[in-house]
């Protein structure tokens, strides 16, 4: 195991020893898309999106954020529109804060377009098609 690989593995272990119990993903249909978009002093950039989702096979819905912050340039977000199915992954908000059921999105993967808002080499999930049943 090379230096590179150690470090990784470092990093991946606090992060779930950090993270682990709040971990989550959310597939479904996007319902509504809010981005904001706010510039202060022509120097810091903030993109803010709220998604709200409406999982396969349940009748409640995933309202879900995502925050960027960056200087000078505009931070980047990928295509989503309603009707679109998306594979959110994201942490659970803390328990006892004011926002706890909302999840804080650190990727997102629009199954329609197969675009990733982060690239990662897992493969693109499959469209589930659900039949009713008569």
């Amino acid at each position: 195991m090379g230096f590179k690989d150690k470090l990784q593995k470092y990093y991946a272990d606090n992060y779930m020893k950090k993270y682990g119990d709040r971990i989550t993903q959310a597939y479904g249909t996007v319902l509504s898309i809010k981005m904001e978009e706010k510039k202060y002093l022509w120097v810091f950039n903030v993109l803010k999106a709220t998604i709200i989702v409406k999982p396969d096979g349940s009748k409640n819905v995933v309202r879900s954020q995502y925050k960027a912050k960056r200087w000078f340039k505009k931070p980047e977000f990928i295509q989503v529109n309603q009707g679109h199915v998306v594979l959110i992954q994201a942490l659970k908000g803390k328990k006892g804060s004011d926002n706890s059921e909302i999840l804080e999105v650190k990727n997102i993967r629009n199954v329609t377009t197969r675009k990733d808002l982060f690239r990662i080499d897992a493969p693109m999930p499959k469209r589930q098609v659900q039949y009713k049943r008569k």
